[in-house]
């Protein structure tokens, strides 16, 4: 019987973009030739993580959505264990609500930002804590001070 997963993966940030894409179509290509069928599918870029894996704050996210049996995702996951590139995955089961509430999501944008601009991964908007004020400070040249030494020798 035909089951809908989701399965959601983060591919290591030191991948080129070819590489990145690569990696997606191994995976695709496993899901059809499983017999799978793929709903839907969205490429959510690099993203920071939550806490570090593997010495790495950032990841690229990649989302399937699709129908196949049970077996078929145990044959995903073994893959995903198994391929260097993938840092971590999740797959889960869809009821009949997540279906809908992923389907109304693809066909309204919920979830989405609006702008399709990144927002830059390491940039913070802090205000300082400290204002910092210089304030200089006149001290006299050396030629002053060899003059004065000069003065006070002769008298």
């Amino acid at each position: 019987m035909l089951k809908q997963y989701e399965t959601v993966f983060i591919m290591t940030p030191v991948l080129s973009d070819d590489q990145m894409k690569e990696t997606v179509k191994k995976f695709e290509n496993l899901l059809h030739d499983k017999g799978a069928e793929i709903v839907h599918q969205e490429n959510w870029g690099l993203k920071r993580l939550e806490y570090q894996i593997q010495k790495k704050s950032t990841g690229f996210y990649h989302l399937f959505e699709f129908k196949a049996e049970p077996h078929v995702v145990a044959e995903l996951e073994l893959q995903y264990r198994r391929d260097e590139r993938v840092m971590r995955y999740l797959t889960v089961t869809l009821d009949k609500d997540a279906i809908a509430y992923a389907e109304k999501r693809r066909t309204h944008g919920f979830g989405q930002k609006k702008e399709s601009k990144p927002e830059p991964v390491f940039e913070t908007k802090r205000e300082p804590k400290y204002e910092v004020k210089y304030e200089v400070i006149e001290e006299p040249v050396e030629e002053q001070i060899y003059e004065q030494n000069l003065e006070n020798k002769e008298e």
